[in-house]
């Protein structure tokens, strides 16, 4: 775990989930704020030392591993915080994460942890798609939507902040079936960041790279894999518990708790919802179950 300078404005404090910072000098610019307290504040142990500015925070989209430490900044600084729409909705209500892993129902206690749901906080600011001024720093906002519903990845000063719009090519196989909410739109999003023109990528998680849109055409390679397995795992129909079943234990995930279960539930739907979108296949409730079957010409 190291704070890293990319370039003369760019750093990011790479971890198990990446922190970005850009500074103009004037305005100090957090992109994401880890999972708690701990993680912030080795990036504000930083910029202390360094004597860098702390102004704004921008939360690229409402998972608590990225703004489980943003109420600890909020109450120590006088910080303006920007968001997504929507995913401002989630921030400043966060019980509605494990909420709708929960299928809407009221979530069970073992699902109220910080990995499903940060501190509640505050956003100042709603910040759309297109070209934007935070503080005194100009960049462009990008919906990179898949993962999220409606996260936002920021291009600054040459270098893209994507959120979890791409994870590293470990990150994937360490997964397995790689938590997104929309596999068509996740595809869609990453194949718009292989037409930026920028100097590098800052993930989530992994590693800033250069030629960072290798890794995510493997991204794309990699979601394109599973809906195939998928496509042909339907050749007969199946109901959604069948194939959620099947489709994790022949990528051998793990998931023994409530709350890894329901974020597997939620990927592997993510690829029936992509290939209903692609027109693949078709689903219809049969008997009290939602069941899937592929679309035969």
């Amino acid at each position: 775990m190291s704070f890293q300078q990319i370039n003369e404005q760019c750093y990011y404090y790479e971890s198990a989930v990446n922190i970005g910072y850009v500074t103009d000098g004037v305005t100090g610019l957090l992109i994401d704020a880890g999972i708690d307290r701990s993680a912030v504040k080795k990036v504000e142990k930083e910029l202390l030392k360094k004597e860098l500015p702390l102004t704004h925070l921008f939360i690229t989209h409402a998972h608590a591993d990225h703004y489980g430490g943003a109420a600890y900044i909020q109450q120590k600084y006088e910080i303006h915080t920007c968001a997504p729409p929507f995913e401002a909705a989630i921030l400043e209500n966060p019980s509605l994460e494990p909420l709708y892993l929960a299928g809407g129902n009221d979530p069970l206690p073992e699902l109220r942890n910080k990995f499903l749901e940060g501190p509640a906080m505050a956003v100042d600011e709603v910040i759309e798609e297109g070209e934007q001024l935070i503080g005194t720093i100009p960049l462009q906002a990008f919906f990179t939507s898949g993962h999220s519903y409606n996260q936002l990845s920021l291009l600054v000063n040459g270098i893209l902040y994507a959120g979890d719009a791409y994870f590293s090519v470990e990150q994937l196989h360490k997964h397995k079936i790689p938590y997104i909410t929309d596999a068509e739109a996740a595809v869609k999003s990453l194949h718009n960041l292989l037409d930026l023109n920028c100097e590098g990528g800052v993930p989530g998680h992994g590693t800033y790279e250069l030629d960072f849109k290798q890794t995510v055409q493997k991204n794309i390679d990699y979601h394109e894999k599973l809906l195939a397995w998928l496509e042909e795992a339907l050749e007969e129909p199946s109901t959604h518990e069948a194939i959620v079943k099947k489709m994790c234990r022949i990528y051998e995930v793990e998931a023994p708790q409530l709350s890894q279960w329901l974020l597997y539930r939620t990927a592997v739907t993510a690829y029936l919802v992509g290939l209903i979108r692609r027109k693949k296949i078709t689903h219809y409730v049969s008997d009290f179950a939602w069941t899937f079957q592929l679309v035969r010409s």
